[in-house]
């Protein structure tokens, strides 16, 4: 027991080190040829959230887990991660203005928010992680138009007492996380501004 508990501490104080360690993360994709979306329109957008994605309902600084989601009531968080990720992507692609219609179908593959611990803290502190794959098909035929792709739309989160005063004006995790994967998803569609980009953040 002594030497489990030992290994337990030094597992607990190894997670709280790396999270006090700056990582880099990113927004990336391989942006799509301008050409080629000024032809679609959407149709349809589908959002897949698989059930073998893990969910963590811990009060931690850093759960160990797919989805991590607490701003909505407890509930079905695939479904409430679906909800967002729809929005969002609609929302991104609703500049397409061309007569193909498209359907867009994304299948998420994580989405980690803060939980309300970690955004008790510090200023400069933690990150959204929000990774998925999408594909174009014709909306009518179904004819693959652009494979599955993966997309990265990390983003640094608000902490501490800019999260406070952010949320006094309306802004909250899910608006946040919603602008950004809408900014992504039209930059990678070639119908909107670039939104890759890297930043160095501590935090998961």
């Amino acid at each position: 027991m002594i030497v489990t508990r030992r290994f337990a501490l030094f597992g607990a104080a190894g997670l709280l080190l790396s999270a006090c360690v700056g990582a880099s993360f990113r927004t990336d994709y391989d942006p799509l040829p301008a050409s080629l979306a000024q032809a679609w329109r959407l149709a349809d957008v589908r959002v897949s959230v698989p059930r073998s994605l893990s969910v963590s309902e811990a009060k931690t600084l850093l759960p160990d887990a797919d989805i991590v989601w607490r701003e909505d009531p407890m509930g079905d968080r695939h479904a409430q991660v679906a909800a967002i990720i729809d929005t969002a992507v609609t929302r991104g692609a609703q500049g397409l203005r061309g007569k193909r219609p498209v359907r867009i179908d994304i299948t998420v593959t994580r989405f980690h928010a803060l939980t309300f611990e970690a955004e008790t803290r510090g200023q400069d502190w933690g990150v959204h992680n929000i990774d998925f794959t999408a594909r174009v098909t014709d909306a009518a035929t179904g004819e693959v138009l652009v494979p599955p792709t993966p997309i990265r739309a990390e983003l640094p989160a608000l902490a501490g007492q800019a999260m406070r005063q952010a949320r006094q004006k309306g802004i909250t995790q899910k608006s946040m996380i919603t602008d950004h994967v809408a900014r992504t998803v039209a930059g990678w569609l070639g119908i909107g501004p670039d939104n890759r980009g890297e930043f160095n953040r501590q935090g998961n």
